[in-house]
């Protein structure tokens, strides 16, 4: 079980799998990502499209179209994707949910889960796409058993 949704999870490593494939310059369909990553092609189209409406990645169409991240989209931070998928509040908002905690009016998870919190946005923002690319690409790290 991961922390984040299973959509932000298939954002995650499509974006990250996009990324390293277009280190060749090769330009990726939607097919190739879902089996890739283990994720439901339908269910993935959808997500790349609200990425690339979002300028994460970038999409041309025809017969040697597809997806792939430019130079300057492997420059942008992990954040921007969680935002995109999740919405900002995910990184700002109360573990619970609750609408109304605050330094002022904790929930119970108050304490804690701002600490965590903190870390992951931290983390999410420092963190660029590019980062995970030349790993990626030697095989150190892995989308997919």
């Amino acid at each position: 079980m991961g922390f984040f949704s299973k959509t932000c999870e298939y954002a995650l490593r499509a974006v990250m799998y996009i990324a390293a494939q277009s280190s060749n310059g090769k330009k990726v369909g939607i097919k190739e990502v879902a089996d890739k990553i283990n994720s439901p092609a339908h269910f993935l189209g959808k997500i790349l499209q609200n990425l690339s409406k979002d300028g994460i990645i970038q999409s041309t169409k025809g017969p040697q179209g597809g997806f792939y991240i430019s130079q300057e989209g492997l420059k942008k931070p992990l954040a921007d994707i969680v935002i995109a998928i999740e919405g900002a509040q995910f990184l700002n908002g109360c573990g619970m949910g609750l609408s109304y905690c605050s330094q002022e009016n904790p929930c119970p998870l108050h304490d804690d889960f701002k600490e965590i919190r903190d870390r992951l946005n931290l983390m999410l923002h420092k963190t660029t796409i590019g980062q995970f690319n030349e790993k990626l690409i030697q095989g150190v790290l892995t989308l997919n058993k």
